[in-house]
């Protein structure tokens, strides 16, 4: 089962009819759904088999899954389902295909069941057409109960539905925004005056007036870390207790918790991992050499003879939000340490509070490598343009990101940065993924060869990567020579070797060196990056020493921007190679000692032993 997938994890698939379970057999492979038939399809492999009622059986079933795939009519299922829906925050995503697989319909849950995202993906593996009715979607913005999902960001009070409707009816809607990411541009040119709803993100819980005619919502960024000091033996109670009392006396949302801190001596302390496991929320703990060198407002000579730090609560708080430590923190303190004590309780507990500038996610990220081949969609594997809807953010050189623009939605990311900033690119998709976002990297032909993945491996490793966490998975792509090679017939049917001219990472003198053995060697020999406005003598400098170990009438085809609109064939010799303009978009195949041309065909037979032999493996 593919990553891409495990958001909606349990799926459950169900087909009713022969053609239905086809269909949905290899997308179940795909997306690790189960896929359940009735008594009369049981001969289907990897099939669950039910009895009884359909009806019965998605009852029995929809509380325990996330989201449902049918391949029925629509008619049929929301006939199944509508008993069934309590309401869109919890009910699971609904996805609707027909039998021939060319509409994939989100029918329930589009927002906040994901069923949207779970449409474009699943239309991407079957290259059909995603059916998404929702009001923002026509209008090219995420989902105002979703915005803030992919930062982690918890869904405050207000009403959601009426500020979902002023935006679905095309009005301005006021975002006022006190903290966390703004990569996502969701700020708009409203005032107050002219608002017809209003968007908080801010860790402040405001109270909204009931008569209030401005519908407001408010999205909690998990910015605020809470520096917790606790005497041994302290309840979970009391923990929770005296954190509740310090958020509302400061009008701050428990929602906008990032996570708890402490030192190290309390990393066991049970009421505390207990109230954080139950709240779902990270415990940091660091030592009293770190805390001590933090600067506070409260410092206590009674916790420093104790445990060797003069605070606990306040310097805790004040390095989990900087990530770091330093004399000079950059987030300050937002409350004080104050003290908790309960006569129904035991322990005594100390909380302070710091915001971060940076939110907490809560996620775990990914970093999506992938191959988007020559250039057209159509050449792009499923896999490949799933892997793009899919994430949170697409980074990539802009003329690469122009050609997937149909790929991409509402609510994404999207960074694209000159085709001179490679390095640059790798370091800020594994800075987004260590956040915790799901990020694509994009290159043209494989991002594997002469791509992007490399680069991102590398700097990982530079890194100290576990291998692990963020987690990386690899999407290849139609090569350049493939593509190039595909234009002008069979050129690479023996055996053959690439090379790039480029000699900004690789020594001249080490490319000149493979030159002259793929030469020797009889290769077909794909060059790539054969010249640049900068560097103009290399190809020449290639073609010379080919002409030492080559016929000057070798086949050599040069495909300029292959199935891209501006594409560009030309078949020429080994001698006359430089007679044709060649730049950075060209990729240049030089052939062997049998590779012949036939009108317009280049064709390497497939051995030695003669052009027309059939030697050798099909």
């Amino acid at each position: 089962m593919s990553q891409l997938f495990q958001d909606f994890q349990p799926i459950v698939a169900i087909a009713t009819t022969p053609t239905a379970a086809k269909k949905l057999q290899p997308l179940c492979q795909a997306t690790g759904a189960t896929l359940w038939v009735p008594e009369s399809l049981r001969d289907f492999e990897s099939v669950e088999v039910y009895t009884g009622s359909l009806k019965t059986h998605v009852a029995a079933l929809w509380q325990q899954n996330r989201a449902f795939i049918f391949c029925l009519a629509t008619g049929a299922v929301v006939r199944l389902i509508a008993p069934l829906l309590e309401d869109k925050s919890r009910d699971p995503a609904v996805i609707v295909i027909d039998e021939k697989g060319q509409f994939v319909i989100s029918l329930c849950s589009g927002h906040q069941g994901k069923a949207d995202q779970l449409a474009r993906l699943i239309a991407h593996q079957l290259d059909a057409t995603p059916i998404l009715t929702g009001a923002s979607t026509a209008l090219g913005f995420p989902g105002v109960d979703i915005l803030g999902v992919p930062f982690g960001w918890q869904r405050g009070e207000g009403d959601w539905t009426g500020v979902s409707a002023a935006v679905a009816r095309g009005e301005e809607v006021e975002v006022i925004q006190e903290a966390g990411s703004t990569l996502l541009q969701v700020a708009t040119s409203a005032t107050s005056s002219v608002a017809r709803g209003r968007i908080w993100i801010s860790p402040t819980r405001r109270q909204f007036l009931p008569e209030s005619k401005l519908p407001e919502v408010q999205w909690h960024p998990r910015v605020l870390w809470v520096g917790i000091g606790c005497e041994r033996g302290t309840s979970k109670e009391l923990i929770e207790t005296a954190i509740g009392e310090v958020c509302r006396s400061n009008n701050l949302a428990e929602k906008a918790i990032a996570g708890i801190a402490t030192i190290d001596l309390k990393a066991d302390e049970v009421g505390l991992v207990e109230f954080c496991q139950e709240r779902n929320l990270p415990l940091r703990t660091f030592s009293a050499e770190v805390l001590r060198m933090v600067n506070v407002p409260t410092p206590s000579t009674v916790v420093d003879k104790e445990v060797g730090t003069p605070s606990v609560a306040e310097a805790a708080a004040i390095v989990a939000a900087n990530g770091d430590v330093g004399e000079q923190c950059l987030a300050p303190l937002l409350v004080k340490k104050q003290i908790f004590k309960s006569e129904n309780q035991p322990g005594a507990v100390t909380v302070a509070i710091a915001q971060s500038q940076l939110e907490y996610t809560g996620r775990i990220g990914q970093l999506l490598l992938i191959g988007t081949g020559p250039g057209q969609l159509n050449q792009i594997t499923p896999a490949a343009q799933t892997a793009v809807a899919a994430a949170d953010a697409v980074i990539g050189y802009s003329l690469y990101i122009d050609l997937i623009a149909p790929l991409l939605h509402p609510g994404q990311i999207i960074e694209a940065l000159p085709i001179t900033q490679e390095r640059q690119r790798a370091k800020r998709a594994i800075e987004l993924a260590q956040w915790g976002l799901t990020v694509a990297v994009v290159s043209s032909g494989d991002c594997g060869i002469y791509g992007m993945a490399g680069l991102v491996l590398e700097e990982l490793r530079a890194q100290g990567w576990d291998g692990k966490i963020p987690g990386v998975q690899v999407f290849p792509g139609i090569t350049a020579l493939q593509a190039a090679a595909s234009r002008v017939g069979a050129p690479l049917m023996h055996d053959f070797c690439a090379i790039s001219l480029s000699d900004l990472l690789t020594p001249w003198e080490m490319i000149e060196k493979r030159l002259r053995a793929a030469a020797q060697a009889d290769f077909v020999t794909a060059l790539y990056n054969p010249r640049s406005q900068t560097r103009t003598q290399q190809i020449g400098t290639a073609r010379d020493i080919f002409l030492q170990y080559r016929d000057p009438n070798t086949p050599v085809a040069l495909v300029r921007s292959a199935y891209r609109q501006d594409e560009q064939i030309t078949l020429t010799t080994l001698e006359k190679l430089l007679d044709t303009p060649i730049d950075m978009l060209t990729t240049v195949l030089i052939g062997n000692q049998s590779t012949r041309t036939h009108g317009d065909w280049m064709i390497t037979p497939r051995g030695y032993l003669g052009f027309d032999s059939e030697s050798g493996g099909s």
